[in-house]
């Protein structure tokens, strides 16, 4: 399967089956897009005769000749040799945790899936020691020989239980030593609760950080308001940019979600640029279509051009100076990670789980409450592997919507939450969702084709 698309004011073919990505001039673009149709080499001389001279339409299709006897144009992407089950192997060992520190909050955020961050369950509480203790053995325990292990506080809000925190980690680092085991903690937080202590505690312990604005101080503000219904960011915006410059800038997110009621999200994502920022991630919320600020299909097209917008800009900033990192526009065509890791995702409910003040276990955060996900406990040890087995085998190659998309090696099936949640089933993904990501990639693989180009 070849992709063809333009972004940026570059012609791309992304060979789906090698990876390649090829950047095209307008005679070799124009050839390859008549081939895709099944044109036959003599078709396309004449069809393109008017735009283009005999000579170089040749040699342009002698040049994707060329690439397609290398493997790099047309390769098979069926995978057709790789074994199917063996994909799934390894399924009974876990490498990452989202351990929740509280399952409370002191932000109510319009969009929140966890319900002001009682996660629709019986009551707001918090972590104990006794349970996270319980829970990072259990990681431990799961592990086999995986050696680094990945545990993030999440919430609610994990700052409001900071003593437990604190306590984990350090507890974290004793099983280190016994087990020769690696911690790498990372903490999700509001910012609301950052202090002079919290902020050490996290630039020391910490592997990494996301911290949640959404960008404009009144589109924050709209959606973010306290518990007393204020305004949150003028409390939250200063505090989480102090943190970010004590960590040099470097292992962080910041974190924001856009709604249907800030379709130019571009201008969140730079005034979060602008405010100091460096390394931004801003979402489309995902939520109940029934929502005033839910996206829905009739807003793609919006959604396109703004991604577009985005990236061209994007592209200006870095190359005069202004430089940041935009999540969803970083991608690594040059290695990036093994095949089952592109066929897998992000191991939900296999490599990765999530645990609950009450030490009960989900496949992840956003599982959470959901009627039938519950896996197990940490405290009583019971673990149900046929819901592990069942995420084991929940990959692209099994998920009949994928097997056309040119993505599916880039984006792994999408998010198994929101295919659930859409469609009642892990295995058929939501189609927003697969849409504004397809847009996502168009955009970071022009970018990184112009910032990787020849000079």
């Amino acid at each position: 399967m070849i992709h063809t698309f333009s972004s940026c004011g570059c012609n791309l073919a992304l060979d789906v089956g090698s990876g390649a990505l090829h950047a095209l001039d307008a005679v070799a673009w124009d050839a390859l897009r008549l081939r895709e149709r099944g044109a036959a080499d003599e078709d396309i001389l004449r069809a393109l005769a008017p735009a283009h001279s005999r000579e170089a339409l040749a040699e342009a299709l002698a040049e994707l000749d060329a690439l397609c006897a290398q493997g790099s144009l047309g390769a098979p992407d069926d995978c057709r040799d790789v074994d199917r089950d063996a994909i799934s192997e390894g399924a009974g060992l876990v490498k990452a945790m989202c351990l929740h520190a509280a399952h409370d909050c002191n932000l109510r955020c319009a969009y929140c899936f966890a319900d002001a961050g009682d996660f629709h369950l019986a009551g707001r509480g918090l972590l104990s020691f006794k349970v996270g203790k319980a829970a990072l053995d259990w990681l431990v325990a799961r592990s086999g020989g995986r050696r680094t292990l990945e545990v993030d506080f999440f919430g609610g809000e994990p700052l409001m239980n900071f003593p437990v925190v604190r306590r984990l980690v350090a507890y974290g680092r004793t099983l280190e030593a016994a087990s020769g085991k690696r911690f790498l903690f990372t903490i999700t937080t509001n910012g609301l609760a950052l202090d002079d202590e919290n902020m050490g505690f996290i630039v020391r312990e910490m592997h990494n950080l996301v911290l949640s604005i959404d960008g404009r101080p009144e589109v924050h503000d709209r959606m973010r308001p306290t518990v007393g219904g204020r305004g949150s960011y003028a409390s939250v915006a200063p505090k989480a940019l102090a943190l970010a410059r004590k960590r040099g800038q470097r292992q962080y997110y910041v974190r924001g979600t856009y709604t249907a009621y800030n379709l130019d999200f571009a201008e969140d994502v730079l005034a979060l640029a602008d405010a100091g920022f460096e390394q931004i991630s801003v979402e489309p919320v995902v939520t109940d279509p029934a929502n005033p600020f839910a996206l829905t299909a009739d807003m793609l097209p919006a959604l396109e051009a703004e991604y577009e917008r985005l990236a061209r800009i994007y592209l200006e900033r870095r190359v005069g100076g202004r430089w940041f990192n935009f999540f969803h526009f970083v991608v690594d065509l040059s290695g990036g990670p093994c095949l089952k890791k592109r066929l897998l995702g992000c191991g939900a409910g296999n490599e990765y789980v999530a645990v609950t003040p009450t030490g009960d276990i989900y496949p992840c955060h956003q599982f959470v409450g959901r009627e039938g996900y519950r896996m197990g406990s940490v405290l009583s040890g019971d673990f149900d592997k046929s819901i592990q087995r069942m995420f084991a085998a929940n990959h692209v190659l099994n998920k009949p919507a994928c097997g056309s998309c040119w993505a599916k090696f880039l984006c792994s099936g999408g998010c198994a939450a929101n295919a659930q949640a859409f469609h009642g089933t892990i295995r058929e993904p939501y189609e927003l969702e697969c849409a504004l990501q397809r847009k996502r990639l168009e955009c970071a693989m022009a970018i990184w084709a112009v910032e990787h180009a020849e000079t």
